[in-house]
């Protein structure tokens, strides 16, 4: 089985860019599911029914979120209709939607699971991500166990990475926007990157127009970040992964300038 994972989308500027490359893609690739992560497609923060069904429209078949999953007032209508979304699982119980669910696409049948990090992501109070995954794993049966593991440290990353090793198909960092160059296979089959990477503007600060950023980070003051236009960056991943064992045996960076 072969799954495309594609990075933050920011804005229109990645979902433009997702719908121009996901047949590009496939026709390179040959992929059988996508997976996306879409926690930033609404003009750069949460998702929306439109920004979904604009994401859905390049033949994704599962959107993963992050820290911003409720930062729009609809997403509790949206998270309780579209079975094609996974929202962070380590958070308050009571939250709508699902951090982890069973999907049968194309003929295969895989989890995927959304986690936060708990270094520097105070913003909803995760409780630990190494004990859900543990929860979640306990109660399961699949083979295949995609994690969407949307954090900012790296080390707490590798640690899941290390970890989980054997446990699940592929830990795939997600957040800080920044593509990593750790793309791997654990030594008992679990593919890993620290960070996929962002699929938005590339003359950005991860996404956001600069000046506004810097002017926040030389004076201190609040500013508002809007979301840059222009050039997009396209970043995911590529994972092979055997259905008889659920182990992952290849993973292949992607990062594409798109200057046309």
């Amino acid at each position: 089985m072969r799954v495309l994972f594609i990075g933050d989308i920011v804005g229109k500027v990645g979902r433009n860019a997702l719908k121009k490359y996901a047949p590009i893609f496939k026709e390179k690739y040959n992929y059988d599911i996508l997976i996306v992560n879409g926690e930033n497609s609404a003009h750069g923060k949460g998702i929306t029914t439109s920004t979904y069904k604009d994401i859905m429209s390049a033949g994704t078949n599962i959107i993963t979120l992050g820290n911003h999953f409720f930062s729009k007032k609809e997403a509790a209508n949206l998270f309780n209709n579209a079975t094609e979304i996974v929202r962070p699982y380590n958070i308050h119980p009571s939250a709508v939607g699902q951090g982890s669910r069973v999907y049968n696409i194309n003929g295969y049948t895989l989890r995927v699971t959304n986690l936060l990090g708990n270094a520097f992501m105070n913003e909803h109070e995760p409780s630990n991500p190494f004990k859900a995954l543990d929860e979640i794993i306990e109660k399961s049966n699949e083979l295949i166990h995609i994690v969407d593991f949307h954090g900012e440290a790296t080390g707490e990353k590798y640690a899941m990475g290390w970890d989980f090793d054997g446990k699940v198909s592929a830990i795939l960092g997600t957040h800080t926007h920044i593509q990593t160059v750790d793309a791997r296979i654990f030594p008992n089959g679990t593919a890993f990157i620290s960070d996929v990477g962002m699929t938005g503007p590339y003359n950005s600060v991860i996404g956001c127009k600069p000046a506004e950023v810097i002017f926040k980070n030389r004076t201190g003051l609040p500013a508002r970040f809007d979301v840059a236009t222009g050039v997009a960056q396209i970043c995911g991943v590529v994972i092979d992964i055997d259905e008889t064992t659920g182990k992952a045996t290849n993973i292949e960076r992607i990062y594409i300038i798109d200057e046309n």
